[in-house]
């Protein structure tokens, strides 16, 4: 295993400087720039005046050159001043950080809960009316993009019922459990919709798969109940396909809570990255894509020991099933 994840890690390390290069250049190239912000927002700097102020964030630099600058900070866990805050970056990227991955992977835990489950009872009531309910809401689901659903969650339980909050993380006069809680109702239902409904079909699709095999129906004709075969014998190997739709989902609910903490005005990197991008923050989008980048990475290695830990037929030294 060892080798296994050294290999792994030494391959994800040029990944992440590609990923860094590209969304730096790709940043630094797009219509606008900081400077752009600056004398649109204050209207009353002269062109010396921002000439200095471009000086100062050194962006009269050539871009390769400030690359090198970034990426050597960087190294050394430097991640620049915010243009937009007069903050450090790491310390902006710390704030929210926690706030994300608590929207995060409570729609995520809730969305493994909901949709492997619902998956498994259709696949073993298969072409019953529960399973066409349950089919439905799966493709109605992932057919509905999640902008829509949050607008459609707030017109429903903040508008019209007047039930929940729209934006936030607490409420005004009180940062209590129960008031967290409750704005978390309506961000979580919209980043769960859609990663519910891809659970349920994989796990469904791989359910149905393994209770056709051999080995299940051997074990069924020795007289083993059916829920006993199915818990202690298909639901581990129909699992294993899942998995590699957790990193999916996972590297997908982080570009979705974006527009989701947007819209709910949610104290996290989703947001913070949306005012980055609009204010050509770079520090802020080149921090946050460092964060970003190795999470991703670090959860595909995790979920690669995860798998291989399920599957005794894959073997680290190989790297491949035997």
């Amino acid at each position: 295993m060892g080798r296994y994840l050294t290999k792994r890690i030494l391959i994800s390390i040029p990944i992440f400087f590609v990923i860094t290069l590209v969304v730096y250049f790709l940043s630094n190239r797009a219509p606008g720039g900081p400077m752009d912000v600056v004398a649109a927002s204050s209207g009353t700097l002269t062109l010396e005046e921002l000439d200095m102020l471009k000086a100062s964030y050194g962006l009269d630099k050539p871009l390769l050159t400030r690359y090198g600058i970034w990426l050597g900070g960087m190294m050394r866990g430097d991640l620049g001043m915010s243009y937009a805050y007069g903050k450090p970056v790491g310390m902006l990227v710390a704030e929210r950080v926690g706030p994300s991955l608590l929207l995060n992977f409570t729609a995520l835990i809730i969305s493994m809960i909901l949709g492997i489950g619902l998956g498994i009872v259709s696949a073993c009531k298969q072409y019953s009316k529960f399973d066409s309910v349950v089919s439905g809401y799966s493709y109605l689901s992932q057919s509905i993009p999640g902008f829509f659903s949050a607008f459609l969650l707030i017109f429903l339980f903040a508008a019209t019922l007047r039930l929940l909050p729209t934006s936030g993380m607490y409420d005004v006069d009180s940062k209590s459990l129960g008031a967290l809680a409750r704005h978390m109702v309506l961000p979580v239902t919209a980043l769960s919709l859609g990663t519910s409904g891809i659970f349920i079909r994989q796990s469904r699709s791989a359910m149905l798969e393994v209770l056709n095999e051999d080995y299940i129906r051997t074990a069924r004709s020795k007289g083993i109940r059916r829920r006993a075969v199915i818990v202690n014998h298909a639901i581990r190997n129909a699992m294993l396909p899942v998995i590699t739709v957790v990193g999916m989902c996972m590297t997908s609910m982080v570009s979705g809570s974006v527009v989701v903490e947007q819209i709910f005005g949610w104290p996290g990197i989703g947001s913070l990255m949306m005012t980055a991008i609009e204010k050509r923050d770079y520090p802020i989008i080149m921090g946050l894509t460092v964060v970003i980048s190795i999470a991703v990475l670090v959860i595909n290695i995790l979920l690669d020991i995860v798998y291989a830990a399920l599957d005794p037929r894959i073997s680290f030294a190989s790297g491949a099933s035997k």
